[in-house]
Formats: C-alpha cells, structure tokens, sequence
C-alpha cells in the first residue's frame, strides 16, 4: 500500500472512531486527567506545627510582607467587594483586605492548611474583624462557589499549584463576570536569579502568564512596584 493510502485510511479511521463516540447514544470519552506539575511540593506546607511556617513568611526580610502595604493599594480592592486570598497563609494580606473591603466587603482566606486557617480566624476575632471567611482548598480546587467573588489574589502561590489547569478552571469558575485576578510571584530568570528559587519555581513569567491566559483570563497589564527586586505583579480579569 502507498504511504499516502496509508495515511487516508488513518484520518478515515479517526474520524470513525471520533464518529463512535460522539454519535447518538454514545457515551463520552473523558478528558486526561491533569498530571501533577510538581508532586509533593505542597507537603511541607499542610504541616500542623505551623510556627516555623509563619516565622517563614512574616519576616521583614521578605519583600512581600515588608512592602505588604504598598501591595494592598496595587490590588486595590473596592470597599464592599469580596475578595479571594488564594494561599493566604498566615493571613497577613487577609486581614488588611479586610479592612480595605470595610463590613459591607467580604474576603475568603483559602488555605490547604486547616491549622493556618484556624490561625487566620483567630487573629481577625483579635483584630475584630467579622467580614473574614476561611475556606479549606485542595491541590485541585479553590473550593468557592462559582460567580461569588470580585477578585483572587494568588502571592507566591502559583508556582505551588499542583494541578495549575484544575486550580485555576476552580477560580476562573468562582469570579464574577469581569472579575479581577492578581497574580505576584517571584522571577525566574538564570543568571540572575537565586540557585535555590530557580530549583523551587518550576518556570517563568511567561509560561506562568501563558497558562492563566489559556484558563479564561485576559491579561490586563503588569504593575511595577519599584521596591519589588524579586517578585513580579501579573493583572488579569475574566473572559
């Protein structure tokens, strides 16, 4: 048989079979499950002894949580919206958007650490704040409602999605029509970079900012934070 035979009998296979399971009365192949990006990244993180891990992200030393003012203007969420904290950790962006959202707002605190939550609720009861809701996610899924938030904000958190596709079809599901996606994460560029974060964050900007594209989000514009040496701030809303 000719090589191009051979090649009309395939397509004219395919689409036999594409007819099979597609026709009337067939029953639907489903799709690929999502392979881990990065299996057990997350373990260290679903810890119950959560002190060292506070201790870890509340230092001065690291730019985000030292310029965590500055970086709540640049997200800047409107007074009575709801807003998603996706990894919040300790919850110190939690609580100041909080206060920026006032009591009419809301803010979700979304953490796969039951233990980081129950922490998030006690210093917002400290800090009198009632407009605070934690929600306990999975390495798949945000685990909020669709079409119940205004924004998400995800910092120095993409880069530990396990299932980026799932996590992010969870939050493209739970924002509102038009809403807005923050993203901050740390570059990742050989040459410049620390040896440590090139090994720990799996890719760059782009391949990050390719992926969230390809979820359901526009990109909107990328914000420059000057006191940010290692961090970069992506803007998106939904399609």
């Amino acid at each position: 048989m000719a090589p191009s035979q051979s090649r009309i009998l395939t397509v004219l296979l395919l689409i036999g079979l594409a007819t099979a399971c597609t026709g009337p009365g067939a029953t639907p192949v489903p799709l690929a499950e999502e392979v881990s990006v990065r299996p057990g990244i997350n373990e260290s993180w679903k810890s119950d002894d959560i002190g060292p891990l506070i201790g870890r992200l509340e230092t001065e030393s690291r730019e985000i949580y030292s310029e965590r003012g500055l970086l709540g203007a640049v997200v800047g969420p409107r007074p009575g919206s709801v807003v998603a904290d996706v990894g919040a950790g300790s919850g110190f962006m939690t609580h100041l958007f909080a206060r920026l959202v006032g009591a009419e707002g809301l803010v979700y605190a979304v953490d796969i650490n039951p233990t980081l939550l129950d922490s998030i609720d006690a210093g917002a009861a400290e800090r009198g704040l009632t407009n605070v809701r934690t929600v306990l996610c999975t390495e798949k899924s945000v685990g909020l409602p669709p079409q119940s938030v205004d924004l998400v904000f995800i910092c120095d958190t993409y880069h530990h999605f396990e299932y980026p596709r799932n996590t992010m079809s969870s939050i493209q599901r739970a924002l509102r029509p038009g809403g807005q996606l923050l993203v901050v994460d740390f570059d990742r560029i050989p040459g410049v970079t620390a040896d440590w974060l090139l090994e720990h964050v799996r890719a760059g900007k782009e391949v990050f900012r390719a992926e969230i594209e390809a979820a359901g989000f526009e990109f909107t514009g990328e914000h420059d934070l000057e006191s940010l040496e290692d961090n970069y701030i992506l803007r998106f809303s939904k399609r």
